[in-house]
């Protein structure tokens, strides 16, 4: 289960990893930002131009204030065009939040909608196995031994079974039948020698 959770943990940090950094690279405007710039400089000048030509009495103060007010206007319709990079930026880093969030969270409750995870606890899988289809799997395994009574690795896998299950005569019985395999290999010989102090009490 711990091996699933790690595997499903690093595709979730792989497909974030994919999806944020075009998100969080800070786009760049140089473009639109020396445009704005330059009508800045513009109307700076030409403020400037109307202020002198005040001073000097060419330009009323009333048509001083109509030909200001037109400069701002325009400049107000250059204000979205500044404002507009932040703007976008601060989506950006607002989408790429959501999606750390989200993505983990549509992964727990896809697989907790769609997944089983009883299947990964080995305890819920052996729990299936029904005691009867135990016996059966045992039977079986018995009856092809009594056809092929020199399949030793046979004998040893039933000696195991019979161990796991605790009944130790039975499974002293077949490793006495894995006896050539059994002494030649150190592991058998003690799993055989801890079949026969349980048997022996």
């Amino acid at each position: 289960m711990t091996a699933f959770l790690i595997a499903a943990a690093l595709l979730v940090v792989a497909v974030i990893a994919l999806l944020l950094p075009p998100l969080l690279r800070t786009p760049r405007f140089s473009g639109s930002t020396d445009q704005s710039e330059a009508n800045l400089a513009i109307f700076r000048d030409q403020l400037a131009e109307l202020e002198r030509e005040r001073r000097e009495g060419s330009l009323a103060e009333a048509d001083f204030a109509q030909a200001k007010s037109e400069l701002q206007r325009r400049l107000l319709e250059e204000v979205p065009t500044l404002a507009a990079p932040a703007t976008a930026d601060g989506g950006r880093h607002q989408t790429a939040l959501a999606l750390l969030v989200l993505i983990p969270l549509a992964a727990a409750a896809g697989y907790a909608l769609l997944g089983e995870p009883r299947a990964l606890d080995p305890l819920q899988r052996q729990a299936r196995i029904a005691p009867a289809q135990i016996e059966a799997m045992l039977n079986s395994l018995v009856d092809k031994l009594q056809k092929n009574p020199d399949d030793h690795p046979g004998w040893v896998m039933l000696a195991r079974s019979y161990k796991v299950l605790e009944r130790f005569p039975e499974a002293a019985k077949a490793y006495e039948r894995a006896a050539p395999l059994v002494d030649q290999d150190p592991a058998l010989l003690a799993d055989y020698a801890d079949v026969l102090a349980q048997t022996q009490g």
